[in-house]
Order: structure tokens, then C-alpha cells, then sequence
């Protein structure tokens, strides 16, 4: 009996404390469900607080970067568009200029080249002129020297020589006496200078000479001849074209005889005519010596305006290059502050991956937790963010004893007690 009934005690306090911890696990089982759903909870708050943060960072970076690069590109494209455009307008100008001045210099040249092939044959015609000219014009002296004019004319012409611009024709000019003198021709020379040109000369007893039976006659009116050129020769020199008021001539008139062989006949018999005339500050001229002149005058006239040319080249190009020096520096100074953003880009990527605590390493940290994410970030980036954020807490963090995973257990040990 007192067995039994020890029995049903213990049964019965068996049962009470059944009971007991029965009451305890479901409070305790209570408590855990109520601390799991706590947890979750603020799973689920961080996960999407998480993705929040990373959506609107990836945003602002995005505009960040939109912006930044829009901006530079347009401030470049206006700067290399104003700095380009005058640029290129004045190489254009000089290339125009230059190919503009090579081609009228190629034209100039084959003209003169036609001109010279023609002279022989431009002579030729011009004394054959002159001849039967002579033959019409007998003892009227105003008629010759009129006609001497026309024929410098054309020996002007063919010069290459402008009328206004390189030579002017019968200019009234007053001198110191107040007498009015008239030049035939005034040729206009580089630097200011001019050439006196008188083409009066009478050929009546060349004519004489040339139309005569017999040699008496034809000696009688070589010496007449002779002595007309000589007198000329005075009478030109007694004008003194070169005191006349506002002209800058040579030292010396040329004395134009417009017939070839006349000339050449007067200076066969006498030689000492070209002395006479250089003392009186004369020099004989014929249509060929003349032409020769003119052609020289006019290959300096061309080389003063491709001088000018040049100068009007050296000048541009001079601008040209102070151009090229500014576009040269502001490209530095673009340079400059291409290597100024590149830094900063640098500052600010090393901030975002480099360093302890770094953002993408954060950012990586939310997916181990189990974030959802949509799409991964650069794997080399976010590998080489994480590396360095773990080997700066390698660095800072003392290492734990190796009993640390005990300590946690008992720890956790205890929670449960």
C-alpha cells in the first residue's frame, strides 16, 4: 500500500511538473514566434531600405555623371568650334592668296615668254612701218613727230606697261619760269621714281638718204641726218626734264629714234653720239633697246607687287601663327582641366570602391544578407571594393583568440538558461 501510494505521489508530481514545463514551452515558444516575426520584420525594412538607398544612389550617380559629361562635352565642342572656326577661315584666305599669286606669277611668265617669241617679228614690222611711213612723210616735221609718238605707243603697249597706272602720256607740267613743258611720256617707276621718254625726233633726211640715186646725195644726207640727231640731242637737253616740279626722274631723258635702221645708221658713222648724248643726261633709244627697258621696268613693277604680295603673306602668316600660339595654349588649358576632371573621377570612384567601408562594399554586404537584387554590379569592381574593405578591417580589427567560436556558444548557452 505505502508503495502504491508513494507511486500515485510521484505520479502525480510527475504530472504537475509535466504540466509546468508544458505551460514554459509554450510561452517560450510563444516568445520565439514573436521574436522570429520581430525579425523578420526588420529583414524586411532593412531589405528594402537597402534598396532604396541602393536605387536612388545608383540614380544620383547616373545623373551625376550624365550631367558632369554633357556639360563638358558642350563646353568643348563651343570652345574648339570658336577657336576652330577664325582659324579655319584664315587658312582658307592665305591658301587662296598663296595659289592666286603662283598662278598670276605662271600667267605672267607664259605671257612673257609668247612676247618674247614675237619681238623679232614685232620689229620687223614695226621698222618695215616706219619705212614706208618715211617714204609718205617728206619735210613735214609735225606729221613726224606725231607719227614717232604712235609708234611709241605701240612699242608701250607691247611692253606689258598700264597708261595710268605704269605711265602716263602727255603731262603739262609747269616749270620753275612758269613755262609750261609736255613730256611725251612719263614711265612710273618702283619707289617713287620716273622716266622721261621724248619721241620728237625728225627723220627727213634719213628719208633723203634712204630714197637717194647716187652716193653724193645719199653721204650729203647721212651727215644731215647726223646732225639732226645731234641737235636733238641738244635741244632735249636745254628742256632739263629732270628740274621739272614734282617728277623724281633719273639722271638722265630717253630719246626715242622710232625708226631701227636710222638709229643704227646715225651710231655706225658716229659712235661718239651715245657720249654726246650721256653728257647732256640723254640716252639713245630705238624700238628694240626701248622695248628692252620697258620689259625690265615692267618685271620690276611685278616684283614689287609680289613683294607687296609676300609682305601682305609674311603679315598673315605672322597673324596665323599668333592664332596657332592661343589655340596651342587653350588647349593646354583644356588639358588641363580634362587631367583636373580625370582626378576628380578618380577621388570619387575611390570613394565609392576603395577603402574600408567602402560603398560598394556596403552595397555587396546587403546582397550576402539575401537582398533581391535586379542586376549585379561590375564583378571585377565589386570583388575589388570588397577585397579592400575586408583587408582594412584586417588591418584595424585585433585578431580574437582561437576559442572564439566557444565563447559565442556559451554566450548563446546562457540566452537559452
Amino acid at each position: 500500500m505505502q508503495s502504491a501510494s508513494y507511486s500515485i505521489t510521484k505520479c502525480a508530481a510527475c504530472k504537475s511538473i509535466n504540466t509546468s514545463l508544458e505551460a514554459d514551452l509554450r510561452e517560450v515558444t510563444t516568445r520565439m514566434e514573436a521574436a522570429q516575426q520581430h525579425a523578420d520584420d526588420k529583414i524586411r525594412q532593412m531589405i528594402n531600405s537597402e534598396q532604396r538607398l541602393s536605387e536612388q544612389f545608383e540614380n544620383l550617380a547616373n545623373r551625376i555623371f550624365e550631367h558632369s559629361n554633357r556639360r563638358v562635352d558642350e563646353q568643348n565642342r563651343q570652345s574648339l568650334n570658336s577657336l576652330l572656326s577664325p582659324l579655319r577661315e584664315q587658312l582658307d584666305g592665305f591658301r587662296r592668296q598663296v595659289q592666286d599669286s603662283f598662278g598670276k606669277e605662271a600667267q605672267e611668265r607664259h605671257t612673257l615668254t609668247h612676247e618674247i617669241r614675237n619681238l623679232q617679228q614685232l620689229n620687223a614690222q614695226m621698222a618695215q612701218e616706219a619705212i614706208n611711213l618715211t617714204r609718205a612723210l617728206k619735210g613735214d616735221n609735225k606729221t613726224q613727230g606725231n607719227w614717232g609718238e604712235v609708234v611709241l605707243t605701240r612699242v608701250l603697249e607691247a611692253s606689258g606697261l598700264r597708261e595710268g597706272y605704269e605711265y602716263e602720256t602727255q603731262v603739262s607740267i609747269e616749270n620753275d619760269a612758269r613755262s609750261r613743258m609736255q613730256p611725251d611720256v612719263i614711265v612710273r617707276l618702283p619707289q617713287g621714281k620716273d622716266v622721261v621718254i621724248d619721241a620728237k625726233m625728225t627723220l627727213v633726211a634719213y628719208e633723203r638718204y634712204f630714197n637717194a640715186e647716187d652716193d653724193y646725195t645719199r653721204e650729203s644726207a647721212l651727215q644731215e641726218h647726223i646732225a639732226s640727231v645731234r641737235n636733238h640731242i641738244r635741244l632735249l637737253g636745254r628742256k632739263d626734264y629732270q628740274q621739272l616740279p614734282g617728277l623724281r626722274t633719273l639722271d638722265y631723258v630717253l630719246m626715242f629714234i622710232p625708226v631701227e635702221p636710222a638709229f643704227l645708221l646715225a651710231l655706225d658713222r658716229q659712235p661718239e653720239l651715245i657720249t654726246e648724248a650721256l653728257k647732256n643726261n640723254i640716252m639713245l633709244v630705238s624700238p628694240t633697246t626701248l622695248l628692252v627697258a620697258l620689259r625690265t621696268i615692267a618685271n620690276l613693277w611685278r616684283y614689287e607687287h609680289q613683294s607687296r604680295n609676300a609682305q601682305q603673306i609674311a603679315d598673315r602668316a605672322s597673324k596665323l601663327y599668333d592664332k596657332m600660339r592661343l589655340f596651342i595654349d587653350d588647349m593646354s588649358a583644356i588639358g588641363q582641366s580634362l587631367d583636373k576632371a580625370q582626378d576628380n573621377y578618380r577621388q570619387a570612384m575611390k570613394k565609392l570602391s576603395s577603402g574600408r567601408g567602402n560603398v560598394l562594399a556596403q552595397a555587396e554586404a546587403f546582397r550576402g544578407l539575401g537582398v533581391e537584387i535586379k542586376r549585379e554590379i561590375n564583378p571585377d569592381l565589386a570583388e575589388q571594393a570588397v577585397s579592400q574593405d575586408e583587408e582594412y578591417r584586417l588591418r584595424s580589427v585585433p585578431e580574437q583568440p582561437n576559442d572564439e567560436a566557444y565563447q559565442r556558444d556559451d554566450e548563446y548557452n546562457q540566452q537559452s538558461r
